[in-house]
């Protein structure tokens, strides 16, 4: 039996169903897997006193410090995020919240493996961890935990050398991988580990009747992700000022929210750019399956999972070339890669509703990734450096019980 002890500071709570689903599945499809064992434990970061009275921080300072979620154990211990330090102090003071509970943990679930699903402030202090109790570890890069956190002057340092450090590697697409690899960490301990997608749940539908009950009469284009900057929400809008018979749903929520509405108004498109607020995960289908087209102008990603969601219910997706764009966009039946522009996206998603794709044609751009490979490949990575990393971890790294 592998005891695996998964370390994500993106998972899902009850203040924040949304947060982390593809970490929460992947976890889960782990946990079911007959030979493993597993335990989540999820920290939470909340500044200090006065600060995490604040409305925002108040109802994560309310969660319970252990709970069954969806059958499985969660642990979310609370960790310093002080504010004013560009994240410099995170990973040091998750180290310091994690040591006595997994000391304790550790009497009852003595792990094999970490498994670190997001790579700062998670990996760093992965790695520490793994230091502390012998075992291997394993952290996975999924976005902006790289792309962000390993670029910015006060943390690249430490993401950079807990990749060199870990004893395995995963990389949502290839194209991160190479991003990894241009940061100094080991190409050979690198796995391709992509995500899956509920071909169930996420299917095409009819999509007249879909569009009738959203009350659009034309052209749909659906964007989905934060209400944040580097979403390029802001694009897609200019977008289809471009496109007078589309109508844009943006599903998300964040601080560039007012901003958004100031652009809509100014472009004179409140008769058709809705923003939808957050939307929950169950309901992504049903939106996605009404789009003629779902387009994304984010400035990085490894490998969206909104994308190969998009393709599953048969709409074809228009982004720009960021991260995996290229390993999902292999045909044209699945979309476009264009320009990060205004221009560039009206002319991709003119392009795509021209084409008329056949649903099941463009779900084919989803059938490759399934949460059953998913879930294989995680497992046979993690026995792999338990197999591989036994003998050496027992006499150079002693372990505690």
């Amino acid at each position: 039996m592998l005891r695996v002890l998964t370390l994500s500071t993106l998972f899902p709570d009850a203040s924040r169903r949304n947060f982390g689903v593809f970490v929460e599945r992947q976890a889960l499809g782990l946990a079911a897997h007959p030979d493993v064992e597993l335990r989540i434990v999820a920290p939470v970061g909340l500044p200090p006193f006065p600060l995490s009275r604040r409305r925002r921080h108040a109802s994560l300072a309310k969660l319970a410090l252990g709970e069954q979620w969806k059958g499985v154990d969660v642990y979310r211990p609370r960790f310093l995020a002080m504010p004013g330090t560009a994240g410099r102090l995170f990973a040091v003071s998750l180290a310091r919240a994690l040591a006595p509970l997994l000391t304790d943990l550790r009497r009852d679930f003595p792990f094999d493996v970490i498994d670190a699903s997001f790579f700062f402030p998670d990996g760093p202090a992965a790695v520490a961890m793994a230091k502390m109790f012998g075992v291997p570890v394993s952290i996975k890069a999924r976005g902006s935990d790289i792309h962000h956190w390993g670029r910015a002057a006060a943390t690249a340092r430490q993401v950079r050398s807990a990749g060199r450090a870990a004893d395995g590697l995963l990389a949502v697409s290839e194209a991160m991988k190479r991003d990894m690899v241009a940061m100094g960490m080991p190409a050979d301990r690198i796995r391709l580990h992509r995500t899956g997608v509920d071909l169930t749940q996420f299917a095409p539908r009819d999509r007249n009747a879909a569009k009738a009950l959203l009350d659009v009469p034309g052209a749909l284009v659906v964007s989905t992700g934060a209400l944040i900057e580097r979403k390029g929400h802001d694009i897609v809008i200019e977008a289809i000022a471009a496109l007078p018979n589309a109508t844009l749903m943006i599903a998300g929520e964040g601080a560039h929210r007012p901003a958004l509405e100031a652009k809509i108004a100014a472009l004179g498109l409140g008769d058709r750019v809705r923003l939808l607020g957050a939307v929950p995960h169950g309901e992504m289908a049903a939106l996605l399956a009404a789009a003629d087209v779902m387009a994304l102008a984010s400035t990085s990603e490894g490998l969206a999972n909104a994308w190969v969601e998009a393709l599953a219910c048969g709409t074809p997706i228009v982004v720009p070339d960021v991260g995996g764009a290229a390993e999902v966009v292999t045909e044209r039946a699945y979309g476009r890669m264009v320009g990060r522009s205004p221009a560039g996206f009206a002319s991709g998603i003119a392009a795509v509703l021209a084409d008329r794709t056949p649903a099941a044609k463009v779900r084919e751009g989803a059938e490759r990734f399934t949460w059953e490979a998913n879930t294989t490949g995680l497992y046979e990575h993690l026995a792999g450096l338990v197999a591989t990393g036994r003998t050496s971890f027992s006499t150079s790294r002693p372990k505690t019980r």
